[in-house]
C-alpha cells in the first residue's frame, strides 16, 4: 500500500486524482492541499511514498515544493501540469513522470504502470538524482534560445497534435481552457491565458483584451470601430476586437510599425 498525497489549486484537479486513486487497490490517499506551503508541512509530517504534485501554483509552485523536501523526504514524484511547453520535454527524458491536464483514468494507471516498480527497486539517493537532473533541465527550458522552437500539446477532433508555437495566430480564454487558432482549425488546451503567454512568449503576441492573445505576424489588416477599437484580421479568417481597456497598448504597438 502507497500513501498518497495530492497536491493542486484547482478542487476539480484534486477531485479527479482522489477519485482516480480511490478506484487503485493499493493507494491509499492520505491527504489533498490547493497550496504549495500547506502541503509542504504536511508532506514533511506523513512522509508519503506517492506525490502528484501540480507545478502551476502560486506562491509556492510545484518545482519550489520539490526543491524543498530533503532527500529522506522524497517519495516518487509525478507532476501534473495543464500546459507547459518545456516541461513536456523534459518529462520525456527523466524517470519522474507526468500527467498532462486533461487526463483521463487509462492515462493516470498508465501512470502508475511506470510509479510501481521504480517506487519498489528505487532508492532515495536514485530519486534524488532523478528529481535533479528533471529540476536542471526544467530550468534551462525556461531561459529564452535563439534556437527554441516551443511546442504546444492540445487536443482537435478527439485527438492530441504537437503544435508548433510558431503556427499559433491566435488564443482566446474559455473558461479552465484556452482555444488555440492555427489557420481555420480550433485546438483546445487545459490551461489559462497567462500560462500560454509565457509558453509563446518567443512569439510576437499581443494581449488586445482580458481574454485573447494575437500573434501579430499573422494580422494581415487593421480596422477602426466607431468607438476606437482596432479590429484585426488574421491570416487565417478570423477577425478579432480589442478591448476599450487594451486599446492603447495595440495602438502603441502598431505604432511601431509604421515607416518613418
Amino acid at each position: 500500500m502507497m500513501d498518497v498525497i495530492i497536491v493542486d489549486d484547482e478542487q476539480a484537479g484534486r477531485r479527479t486524482l482522489r477519485e482516480y486513486c480511490e478506484a487503485e487497490g493499493d493507494l491509499h490517499v492520505v491527504g489533498e492541499f490547493g497550496d504549495g506551503a500547506t502541503a509542504l508541512a504536511a508532506i514533511r509530517a506523513r512522509q508519503p511514498q506517492l506525490l502528484f504534485l501540480d507545478i502551476q501554483m502560486d506562491p509556492l509552485n510545484g518545482l519550489d515544493l520539490a526543491r524543498a523536501l530533503e532527500p529522506s523526504q522524497l517519495p516518487s514524484l509525478v507532476f501534473v501540469t495543464a500546459y507547459d511547453t518545456y516541461a513536456l520535454e523534459a518529462f520525456e527524458v527523466c524517470a519522474v513522470d507526468y500527467l498532462l491536464k486533461p487526463f483521463d483514468q487509462e492515462r493516470f494507471r498508465k501512470t502508475l504502470e511506470r510509479v510501481r516498480p521504480r517506487h519498489a527497486k528505487s532508492g532515495v539517493d536514485e530519486r534524488q538524482a532523478l528529481l535533479a537532473s528533471l529540476l536542471t533541465q526544467l530550468e534551462r527550458g525556461t531561459r529564452p534560445s535563439v534556437e527554441e522552437r516551443p511546442r504546444l500539446l492540445a487536443e482537435f477532433g478527439g485527438h492530441l497534435h504537437v503544435l508548433d508555437a510558431a503556427q499559433v495566430e491566435m488564443i482566446e480564454a474559455d473558461r479552465n481552457y484556452v482555444v488555440i487558432r492555427v489557420g481555420k482549425d480550433n485546438f483546445h488546451a487545459r490551461s489559462t491565458l497567462s500560462q500560454a503567454e509565457l509558453a509563446l512568449r518567443t512569439q510576437p503576441m499581443l494581449r488586445i483584451s482580458r481574454s485573447c492573445l494575437v500573434n501579430m505576424n499573422y494580422v494581415k489588416e487593421v480596422n477602426r470601430t466607431l468607438r476606437g477599437d482596432f479590429i484585426l484580421v488574421l491570416a487565417g479568417g478570423a477577425t478579432v476586437t480589442s478591448s476599450e481597456g487594451f486599446r492603447g497598448k495595440v495602438k502603441e504597438y502598431l505604432s511601431t510599425l509604421r515607416i518613418a
